[in-house]
């Protein structure tokens, strides 16, 4: 299979939390986060939707302070042709959708959204690193041993 070297986070570098026994205790539960655009007319709520797996809201809401959520984007490059960009921030723009769980913000811009939707947002930690990962993503065809990069299905 393809390989890819694992990304360096952009940014402020997200804090390692400390060895412990993994907390998957049975499948993630599938709470949507629905996005929709702010203003009286929602065009259509389901147009995106994307999943935070607990390992997630748990990590998020352990890194995060005040106003920060996690931003997820979808840029061209790595090994398979995109791939997920993970950073903390603060500021929304007028085309990002907000989806929420459990006071874990993440915010997707409208252009990545159609990349992710129907997709799952989940923390891994594995011995040598710990990383927010996008898992059982429909729009994508295959993705690369690390997780990050993936090309899309026509």
């Amino acid at each position: 299979g393809s390989w890819c070297p694992a990304p360096l986070c952009p940014g402020r570098a997200l804090p390692r939390s400390p060895p412990g026994p993994a907390c998957a205790v049975g499948p993630p539960l599938r709470w949507a986060a629905s996005f929709s655009q702010p203003g009286p007319t929602a065009s259509n709520p389901s147009e995106g939707q994307v999943f935070l797996s607990e390992s997630c809201v748990k990590r998020l809401l352990e890194i995060t302070e005040g106003s920060e959520f996690l931003r997820l984007q979808v840029e061209g490059g790595g090994c398979s042709g995109f791939q997920y960009k993970f950073s903390l921030d603060t500021v929304i723009n007028p085309d990002d959708r907000q989806g929420q769980r459990g006071g874990a913000r993440v915010v997707v811009d409208v252009d990545s959204l159609a990349f992710v939707k129907g997709s799952m947002v989940d923390f891994s930690q594995e011995l040598i690193r710990s990383s927010f990962q996008v898992v059982s993503n429909p729009q994508a065809e295959k993705g690369c041993s690390c997780g990050t990069s993936f090309s899309v299905k026509f």
